[in-house]
């Protein structure tokens, strides 16, 4: 096994301790999936994908594509079920800010190719982990 293998797997087995075991398992495999059904769909629609999970100090990012010229910031929702709002509405302001202040902070740094280049924020919203279930927001937000 990788040393990255390792590490990930040592970084697996605290969070699951740290997070309660199981259940914690559960949604963390789940938001993986998700995240990945998002990735190949929005990759089947036309979109390349720059990076996946970029996390800063009070935000993150799940997936920073590129689509038809344009350098897309998404928010991957799963939802099993449509009670409080479904996946669109647990995209709340507090939310869409942290997205906002790490989109920032990427085209500051990791990013700043990019910096110049016109920019959206989309929303994937999946109704559990089927891809025939897939919504794609375009412009979901603004900043």
């Amino acid at each position: 096994m990788s040393a990255l293998a390792n590490r990930l797997q040592r970084v697996w087995h605290c969070l699951l301790r740290a997070c309660g075991g199981q259940a914690a398992s559960l949604n963390i495999t789940a938001g993986a999936k998700a995240e990945a059904l998002a990735a190949r769909y929005l990759e089947a629609n036309g979109a390349r994908i720059l990076a996946r999970n970029v996390r800063y100090k009070g935000g993150e990012i799940d997936l920073i594509a590129e689509h038809a010229g344009v350098i897309v910031f998404v928010e991957v929702r799963l939802r099993q079920h449509s009670g409080y709002g479904g996946a669109a509405g647990s995209i709340t302001a507090n939310k869409q800010r942290r997205i906002i202040l790490a989109t920032k902070i990427w085209l500051a740094g990791a990013g700043r190719a990019y910096a110049n280049r016109n920019c959206r924020f989309d929303a994937i919203l999946l109704g559990g982990l089927n891809a025939e279930r897939i919504e794609w927001l375009q412009a979901a937000f603004t900043c």
